[in-house]
């Protein structure tokens, strides 16, 4: 088994306690850095099965996500070499199958920051979230004609209608707890999102939510699900209970 648990390493500095990820029964196991900079944890599940627990306390400064309405569309070629790869189809967001629903929805629009916000406002328009509605196969081919999804699923059609209009855009998945919300929305749970690159940086965008969101604790990033997945396992696994908790406890 492959597990993405720890947070991700730009929130290493965050930390306010030890991080650590147990079994039982207890297993050897190890971590290493994979080519997107997440952290994998690496072990071998015996017989029988295997329970996995991780918790930490992180700080966190709790400011929305970043907003400029001013940013600019780099032109394909200022683009950073690192950053060409997530102009490409991947594994559940099929850019060579939406690129000219892509232009006929948004090809009128201007460039930048309006452009992948008009993306946004389709896409959460457009899927009803559903719980009852999630399988691991869903690309967002399947999500633009079914309409239904959880938040991975909004992340992987806005990604995929991004990339189409050649603004690079990437998976991040992590936690998103309730705090900033008047009240809660459903089970607490990890949440995914995306990143896209305009002028020189990568901005947040959350298709579920459409409205910037406090207290995103970043855990993998990737070009789509497959490579930001919280576990991967090699052979038959029933996964059997999961659960998420997150409190806070305010500082000043």
């Amino acid at each position: 088994m492959l597990a993405k648990l720890s947070v991700h390493a730009s929130r290493n500095k965050d930390l306010r306690t030890a991080q650590r990820i147990f079994t039982t029964p207890d297993v050897p196991m190890y971590d290493y850095v994979d080519s997107f900079g997440n952290i994998c944890t690496r072990l071998t599940m015996p017989a029988g099965g295997l329970t996995i627990s991780c918790g930490f306390v992180i700080e966190d400064s709790f400011e929305p996500d970043r907003v400029d309405v001013h940013a600019r569309q780099a032109p394909l070629a200022e683009l950073p070499d690192d950053v060409l790869h997530y102009l490409l189809s991947s594994r559940y967001c099929e850019t060579d199958r939406l690129t000219e629903l892509a232009w006929g929805l948004f090809g009128q629009v201007p460039q930048g920051w309006g452009l992948v916000q008009a993306i946004v406002d389709y896409v959460h328009g457009a899927i009803r979230f559903d719980y009852m509605a999630a399988r691991p196969t869903k690309t967002a081919w399947d999500v633009f004609h079914e309409r239904t999804g959880v938040c991975r699923d909004y992340a992987h059609l806005a990604i995929a209608l991004c990339r189409c209009m050649n603004i690079p855009a990437r998976y991040c998945t992590g936690y998103l707890g309730d705090m900033d919300l008047p009240a809660a929305v459903g089970d607490m749970d990890f949440s995914a999102w995306f990143e896209v690159w305009l002028g020189d940086r990568w901005y947040v965008f959350d298709a579920r939510h459409n409205f910037p969101r406090r207290g995103r604790i970043l855990m993998a990033r990737g070009r789509d699900a497959a490579d930001a997945a919280l576990t991967t396992t090699f052979g038959l696994v029933t996964l059997s209970r999961f659960e998420i908790y997150t409190d806070e406890d305010r500082l000043g």
